[in-house]
């Protein structure tokens, strides 16, 4: 919970504040096959908030299909997809300027061989404690993970 996080508008973000939430980590990007998966993610975030459960998204161009401002991430995830759930700052999510975040995710849980993040839209999900508990492939869809996250919360 310590590590330095920035909102989508560069604002600090301190991560303390989802202590004890089951937590969605995905990195999204606009122009991808899997981007019409906001709408699944916003569904289970509807679906559990309450619950608390929320979805941490971090668009990344790490992939070259995620070339916009902020203000374009923005107009995608907020009006296109109607994304309520917290969007961060532009981020690498492999690499020599992986962000601290994806980091540390990825030395929680490394993908069979792999430490590496394949492809957009992989997701880490984390219990109350803060541990990763399960990390999917960019195909598995927000929806077909209700359960799972129900049975976090």
């Amino acid at each position: 919970y310590s590590l330095p996080c920035q909102s989508l508008d560069g604002q600090d973000v301190d991560l303390h504040a989802y202590k004890g939430q089951v937590i969605l980590v995905v990195n999204m990007a606009s122009k991808c096959g899997f981007t019409t998966q906001m709408t699944g993610l916003e569904a289970v975030y509807q679906q559990f908030k309450d619950e608390g459960f929320v979805v941490l998204g971090f668009p990344s161009d790490s992939f070259h299909q995620e070339h916009g401002s902020s203000e374009e991430i923005a107009t995608v995830c907020h009006t296109k997809y109607q994304c309520t759930f917290p969007v961060m700052h532009k981020v690498a999510v492999n690499g020599k300027d992986t962000d601290p975040v994806f980091a540390w995710l990825k030395r929680q849980k490394s993908h069979l061989w792999m430490s590496r993040i394949k492809w957009n839209f992989e997701k880490f999900l984390l219990d109350r404690q803060g541990h990763v508990v399960k990390r999917y492939a960019s195909t598995t869809t927000p929806e077909s993970m209700a359960a799972e996250i129900k049975a976090m919360l």
